[in-house]
């Protein structure tokens, strides 16, 4: 099958630091060339997948500066890429909500991925075009839209490329954007009240200098809260792999947290608050637990006692590459097979 990946155009792919969606695509694109699928990766000249890759804009540019230029690039990028993969794919695969409108000039069946959370102006959007084939990657997300074709297909990991330890130092780890919904300043208060050591890494984003300068920084002493700046792939392993726990204390209704997965690879359990997809993730005694409060994720971080190994082989039988790669195979198929109806277009 020769399959076309569109990414967006900001992020090199996979990314060096931050990226989720880069991430996911470098995972897919690796394992269908692996399965000896035909994979072009649609990215900036910067990205290095596995596959060919094509671009239109030659260097990364994260975070964006503006507002209306990235919408531009990301809009213009796209609708370049639809036009290039239309010629010779079977199937293109969006990963943004910007490709939806270009998909009316070509009869390639499309393929796109939810990654954005819940949004009642997204899913209008979506609505518009009942002919694309959707992937939810979360069933908490899957359940609030409403497209006539829309598959369930959880991110997976190739689990082998993580550090594993069950030897674990005495610190707790945050790994995510330095934003209020990812919750930074919680973690910082519950290693407090645990009394334990706490690691931080992840993007400072322009957006959110005031939250950072406000409710980050200044609990940054180097003994008691550590910060490691952006990490990259080795740093953000040796980090997981070494932690006692990783906090996810989340604000906002997580539409997946790659970050749970990549943590208990590296055998090591995940504290978090509910929301989202982590009562899909996160299984209490198992590999963590979903915490009600601070309070409750302090206490948690004192008595966790998860078994490491059981950590990664929950991974591995659930949130492999190859499990997740069998799904969007599944998916391919069934968007190139069987086309929707007159009657589904117009439901």
């Amino acid at each position: 099958m020769r399959i076309a990946l569109i990414g967006p155009p900001f992020i090199e792919i996979p990314p060096r630091r931050y990226g989720g969606t880069e991430l996911f695509i470098a995972n897919l694109a690796s394992e269908l060339q692996e399965r000896n699928h035909e994979v072009t990766v649609y990215g900036n000249g910067d990205s290095s997948p596995a596959c060919p890759l094509k671009w239109r804009y030659e260097h990364s540019e994260w975070p964006p500066i503006g507002t209306l230029g990235p919408q531009l690039k990301n809009a213009d990028h796209t609708a370049w890429a639809i036009r290039d993969a239309a010629a010779t794919a079977d199937i293109i695969h969006l990963n943004d909500v910007v490709g939806l409108p270009f998909t009316l000039f070509t009869d390639v069946p499309i393929v796109m991925t939810i990654h954005h959370p819940h949004e009642p102006e997204l899913t209008a959007q979506y609505a518009r075009y009942p002919g694309v084939s959707y992937v939810a990657v979360a069933r908490w997300l899957a359940r609030l839209e409403p497209m006539p074709r829309i598959r369930i297909v959880h991110h997976g990991i190739p689990v082998d490329d993580y550090v594993f330890s069950d030897d674990k130092e005495d610190y707790v780890a945050f790994l995510g954007r330095m934003a209020p919904c990812k919750g930074a300043h919680i973690a910082i208060e519950a290693a407090r009240r645990a009394g334990v050591h706490l690691k931080l890494a992840g993007e400072v984003q322009p957006l959110y200098r005031d939250y950072w300068e406000r409710h980050v920084e200044p609990f940054i002493d180097g003994r008691n809260v550590e910060y490691l700046g952006e990490a990259d792939f080795v740093t953000k392993n040796e980090l997981l792999a070494g932690a006692r726990a990783l906090l996810f204390p989340i604000q906002w209704q997580e539409p997946f947290g790659l970050v749970l997965i990549e943590a208990m690879a590296c055998g090591t359990p995940v504290l978090a608050f509910g929301g989202g997809s982590v009562g899909e993730i996160v299984h209490d005694g198992l590999n963590g637990y979903v915490c009600a409060d601070v309070e409750d994720l302090a206490s948690r971080i004192l008595t966790v006692d998860i078994d490491a190994d059981a950590c990664r082989s929950f991974v591995r039988a659930h949130f492999s590459v190859g499990k997740m790669t069998d799904g969007y195979i599944g998916v391919y198929e069934r968007a190139t097979l069987a086309p929707l109806s007159a009657a589904e277009l117009e439901a």
